[in-house]
Order: C-alpha cells, then sequence, then structure tokens
C-alpha cells in the first residue's frame, strides 16, 4: 500500500488550522499542524515532510518567507506553498523567490488547498515515470533525469526546487521549441495562469541565475519576444 503523504501545516490561528487539518486528513493526507517557526523547526528536525504549508505572517522573530528560505536551504526536495492572506502581488513573488513551490490566498476554498497540495506533491513526491532521456546537457551543466539533479562539472550539483526541476525537465523535452509562458505553468504546476501571473517569469530568473554564465544574456534558456521561452542545446 502506498505511503500517506506528510503534510506540514504552519499556521498561526486556531481556527484555520484546525479546519484545514481536518479537511486535509479526510482526504487521506496526513497532516502535522504547529502553529509557528519555532515548532516547524523542531518537527522538520524529527522529520522532513513531503510538503509545508507555510503561512505568510507568523508570530515570533521569523515570518513565513524566512522560513521557507530556511526549509529550501534545508531541502529541494521538500514541497513548499505559502498561504497569504494579502492581495498585494508583492507577497506573492517574494513567496516564490524565496523557494516556494506555489502559494494560496486566504480566504481559500477548501478544495482549491487540496488541489494544490495534489500538484505539488505530484512533482515532488510521486516522480513521473522517468523520460526515455537520462542526461541533457545545459549548457555548461548536466540535467540527470532520472536523479532529478543538475550537476555542475566544476562545483557539482545545484540545488533545485521540484519546481524548477519541472521547468528544466519540459525545456530537455523540448529542445529548440518555443514555449508560451501560459504551456509552460500548465503543464508543470496543473493551474492556468491569470494575466498577472508571474511564477513563471521568477523561476526562469532564478534557473539562469544557476545556469547561464552570464543570466543578464542568456544563452541556454532564451527569451522568445512574445510567445516565452526555448532551451538551445548546446552545439555537439
Amino acid at each position: 500500500m502506498m505511503q500517506q503523504p506528510s503534510i506540514l501545516l504552519v499556521e498561526d490561528d486556531a481556527f484555520q488550522r484546525k479546519a484545514a487539518e481536518a479537511y486535509l486528513t479526510q482526504n487521506d493526507l496526513k497532516v502535522t499542524a504547529v502553529e509557528n517557526g519555532a515548532q516547524m523547526r523542531r518537527q522538520v528536525s524529527r522529520a522532513m515532510p513531503d510538503l509545508v504549508l507555510l503561512d505568510v505572517q507568523l508570530p515570533g522573530p521569523e515570518d513565513g518567507f524566512a522560513l521557507a528560505r530556511w526549509l529550501r536551504e534545508t531541502s529541494t526536495r521538500v514541497g513548499i506553498i505559502m498561504l497569504t492572506a494579502s492581495a498585494d502581488p508583492v507577497d506573492k513573488v517574494l513567496g516564490l523567490e524565496s523557494g516556494a513551490d506555489d502559494y494560496v490566498a486566504k480566504p481559500y476554498e477548501p478544495r482549491e488547498l487540496l488541489a494544490r497540495c495534489k500538484s505539488v506533491l505530484r512533482r515532488s513526491v510521486n516522480k513521473a515515470t522517468p523520460s526515455r532521456l537520462e542526461r541533457v546537457r545545459m549548457g555548461g551543466h548536466m540535467l540527470d533525469l532520472a536523479k532529478r539533479q543538475l550537476v555542475d562539472a566544476e562545483n557539482g550539483d545545484v540545488p533545485l526546487t521540484s519546481g524548477e526541476f519541472d521547468i528544466l525537465k519540459t525545456f530537455a523535452e523540448n529542445p529548440n521549441r518555443p514555449l508560451s509562458r501560459d504551456w509552460l505553468l500548465e503543464t508543470t504546476s496543473h493551474r492556468a495562469r491569470d494575466p498577472f501571473d508571474r511564477a513563471i517569469d521568477l523561476r526562469i530568473t532564478r534557473i539562469r541565475r544557476k545556469i547561464e554564465p552570464a543570466p543578464d544574456k542568456p544563452t541556454v534558456i532564451r527569451t522568445v519576444r512574445g510567445v516565452g521561452y526555448m532551451f538551445v542545446p548546446p552545439a555537439e
């Protein structure tokens, strides 16, 4: 029998914490709920969950953004979804830049939260069947699709979030083909893009910082004006 995915819910509002915990548990997810960053750190030290639902506004010295950065430094594989009550798109941008895979705005429908959880878990826990490709060269790096790793010939493994890996995998399977932002988001995050959604652009920016010799003049992941982005393999 497949093991239940484990979720760590970090939410200081008791009502929202209990409601989300109950709904996710009813839908066959194993949920541990805590109310602040210190409790989150203690729980993670015992066992790294598959997914962390992390409220932005938390009591104590660390907010959700700081905790997301710590989580991402601790593990490149754990899924992170930010929960934000702010309508300010800056919060969404900061969450993604902190290493989060997705965000959910409060108040949210429980079914939406469940769908987002399942989407991130599919990428970080239930890995897709490996492609017929095994390793793809991307500039001076090698993307290992079976091991879900990006390797720099000089410095070794390059940390990737699950979302960043999925984007690189999609590019690797579609070389020299312009891919739209909408298609990339739907393919890698399983959700539609709204006109103000910058999730793909932010992830491409982070990816370029990791693989491009000159991120401001990209040659590996190129911008296609009016369309999106294109992966250009190195000439062999």
